[in-house]
């Protein structure tokens, strides 16, 4: 069958791609940007099953060619971590704009992840997902909704808010939000009941609810998280936390950012248990226990095969939609801070030290000068240095890698590219090249400031002689380690 998948660089979508393609299914992925599609994912047999095609949802005139042949489609579009005030009229206009070209099609179902909606005080972000289902209610091609509980899995915003707290944290004062209950699903069964209902006439027109094994408090999921670690720990909840202090609590103490973190505070007032399991006599599959869920997560992190992960979304609030565009790195009305160090050792070792920067590893010299600035920069609403990296070795375009954004990850041409996503007046890039000639290896590191108004400029004269400590000594040691 011929598939179109939306957010197909999501978190969900990269990991339901593989398996749709296992199947033997012809797949559409729509994306916003060809560049962040992950091709040196898949083998070329497997890309023989893929077509890429850009189109915003947001503008029906970049929809023209997508494919009217389709037998099924996944809308997997939402943006969990948008601070824009709007986001829910923006999903409201995607979602109206993928009903009017679906409306042309051949196709003979629409599969939608939502979150359960049971409660009748509903977060914004709750609210504008329902809303979404409504908008794709009005399609003439039947609707199945898959209505999920809190999603556990490597890489997953709820897992790592979870393994941030508890490994951080002996003693927690916590809000009293986490005595509200919830059902957490592993991302492994997400995946099976979106597979699992395709084409199923029992599932044409109706809402499911998707929910774990366990109903837990979100006191017991974190105790639970300390005991398959092996940790002791005690939590103390406290009636004085209002969402606004709990959302920077979290900030504070966790590696997501100020919008995702109100996000969820806000809906995890609501009690996200399945209200029927109609779903697992339709789609009979093993489901794991939250314990279970925990255990494959670690092993994945273990193995270094996180798939997908929740850095890797592209905010609003962080970046523009063409963020991709600024891989040239400008060379008028900026500061640029360039430091040459030619080498002897293999090129393939200094590139794989290029390569390993940032996460655990640090940035080679000064980490705690980096820590100050990523703590400086998670006061004012920044992401901070605690988002880390995806893998330890490997970057990909599109990677978050602590306070930046991957650009370029080119190893044969043997070029790194980023763009910062840190609170600042101008933008930022930092370039790593290598360049090899006939008795001659050499490492070119270059720091590219464009400053916005005078406080763009202000800005980079303060910071210039931290450039002149850390910088020189960062090149030195890439080339050495």
């Amino acid at each position: 069958m011929k598939i179109l998948l939306t957010g197909s660089t999501g978190y969900i979508g990269r990991r339901l791609l593989p398996v749709l393609i296992e199947d033997g299914h012809d797949i559409v992925c729509l994306v916003r940007d060809q560049r962040r599609f992950d091709w040196e994912d898949f083998s070329d047999s497997f890309l023989q099953k893929v077509k890429v095609i850009e189109a915003d949802l947001t503008n029906p005139e970049s929809m023209t060619d997508l494919p009217t042949d389709i037998d099924i489609a996944y809308y997997l579009v939402h943006s969990m971590s948008s601070s824009h005030d709007d986001f829910s009229s923006m999903e409201a206009q995607s979602a109206s704009h993928f009903v009017s070209y679906i409306s042309q099609t051949s196709a003979r179902q629409i599969i939608y992840l939502s979150g359960i909606v049971n409660a009748q005080d509903l977060s914004d972000h709750l609210l504008s997902r329902k809303n979404v289902e409504s908008i794709l209610r009005t399609s003439p091609v039947p609707l199945t909704v898959l209505r999920s509980a809190i999603i556990i899995g490597s890489g997953s915003a709820s897992f790592e808010i979870i393994r941030d707290l508890v490994e951080k944290l002996p003693i927690m004062i916590a809000p009293k939000w986490l005595k509200t209950r919830c059902q957490p699903i592993g991302v492994r069964n997400v995946i099976e009941y979106l597979k699992g209902v395709i084409l199923l006439p029992e599932a044409y027109g109706q809402t499911f609810d998707i929910g774990g094994s366990d109903i837990l408090t979100y006191k017991q999921m974190l105790l639970s998280y300390a005991k398959v670690r092996q940790l002791k720990r005690w939590i103390i909840t406290v009636p004085v936390l209002t969402p606004k202090l709990s959302s920077l609590w979290l900030v504070f103490v966790t590696s997501t950012t100020y919008s995702l973190a109100r996000s969820l505070v806000s809906s995890m007032k609501n009690e996200v248990v399945c209200s029927d399991s109609r779903i697992r006599d339709l789609v009979p599959i093993a489901i794991l226990s939250y314990e279970d869920t925990l255990r494959l997560a670690f092993d994945r992190i273990s193995q270094k095969n996180v798939v997908s992960s929740w850095k890797d979304a592209i905010g609003l609030d962080t970046l523009p939609k063409d963020f991709m565009d600024n891989i040239q790195v400008p060379g008028h009305g900026v500061f640029t801070d360039k430091r040459l160090r030619e080498f002897d050792r293999p090129t393939g070792q200094v590139i794989e030290n290029i390569w390993s920067i940032g996460g655990e590893r640090g940035w080679y010299f000064g980490n705690w000068l980096w820590r100050i600035r990523g703590v400086l920069d998670k006061m004012i609403g920044g992401v901070g240095l605690r988002r880390g990296r995806r893998s330890p070795h490997e970057l990909k375009t599109g990677d978050a890698l602590d306070f930046w954004r991957v650009l370029v990850a080119d190893k044969e041409k043997g070029r790194l590219l980023l763009y910062a996503e840190m609170k600042l007046p101008g933008e930022a890039w930092l370039e790593f090249r290598v360049k090899e000639s006939p008795g001659r290896k050499i490492l070119t590191q270059t720091a590219t400031f464009r400053p916005l108004g005078i406080w763009g400029r202000v800005y980079w004269y303060a910071v210039l002689p931290f450039h002149g400590l850390i910088f020189p000594k960062m090149a030195k040691n890439i080339v050495s380690r």
